[in-house]
């Protein structure tokens, strides 16, 4: 808004908020950025489901460009990316590998 507006709101909207000072206003911007919204409770759930399909999705297709069985990814890929996930990362493989689904475990519900 125009400042010459944004007064004009201020005193007409809002007249118990006139003699605040620039404190108050900046402390509530940060609680209403802070809120938490539908959006941002479903988004981190969702996001990490995301994730997983995007790697499942990358995995088949760099399966299906190799020409190998689909089988290869059970057998040799998600191994591979336990180890990596393990010893480089030193991150627990169980949370990261149960996002990625796989043609054992595509009826997992999330």
């Amino acid at each position: 808004m125009k400042p010459l507006k944004l007064e004009d709101h201020l005193r007409r909207c809002h007249p118990d908020k006139i003699g605040k000072d620039l404190k108050y206003f900046q402390t509530l911007k940060e609680k209403y950025e802070k809120r938490l919204t539908v959006h941002s409770t479903f988004s981190s759930t969702s996001e990490s489901y995301d994730d997983g399909l995007w790697a499942f999705y990358n995995i088949s297709l760099l399966i299906a460009k190799s020409g190998k069985p689909h089988t290869i990814g059970e057998q040799l890929i998600l191994p591979a990316v336990e180890e990596v996930l393990n010893t480089v990362l030193h991150k627990s493989s169980f949370d990261i590998l149960e996002r990625i689904p796989s043609s054992n475990n595509t009826t997992k519900t999330y």
